[in-house]
């Protein structure tokens, strides 16, 4: 039998059940909606990940490194990298934790509170109302819904 006839290289993909797989296109998605995110974010230099820490930092002071880490579910070396960063430009601050010495809580500074308030404008009024215009209050609503009940069962 003879091999099939390459495609020529103009043709697309023939994605075939990647793109009937849940996994596939909740990654693609992510990624498209990360690039936005990013997008967004240029003139504040926040990643997804470093405006969650500032937003539970400002809804949970003087929590400690692992319980800010652990809900978010980053790696510990990451976060502590992260966290290196966020320091380093003044928008959190670790201290030594008055109950267990060997841990640190995390507190944003005025800095941070700042750079979060500009943050939360930035995404509700460019980001996150792409993405409402796109799927409609409705459906916008029955995805979250979907996504938590998915996060909750894995």
């Amino acid at each position: 039998m003879l091999p099939a006839a390459p495609m020529p290289e103009t043709a697309a993909l023939r994605m075939g059940e990647l793109s009937e797989l849940l996994g596939y296109a909740l990654k693609r998605a992510q990624l498209k909606v990360f690039e936005d995110f990013l997008r967004c974010m240029a003139p504040l230099q926040l990643t997804p990940a470093q405006f969650s820490v500032l937003l539970l930092l400002d809804k949970n002071p003087g929590r400690n490194q692992t319980e800010i880490a652990n809900t978010l579910g980053i790696l510990r070396p990451n976060f502590v990298a992260m966290l290196d960063g966020l320091e380093s430009r003044d928008l959190l601050t670790r201290m030594r934790s008055p109950s267990d010495r060997r841990s640190h809580v995390l507190m944003l500074t005025d800095k941070g509170s700042a750079t979060l308030a500009r943050a939360r404008k930035l995404v509700s009024t460019k980001h996150e109302a792409r993405l409402v215009e796109l799927l409609g209050p409705a459906d916008q609503a029955a995805l979250l819904g979907m996504l938590a009940k998915i996060a909750a069962e894995f």
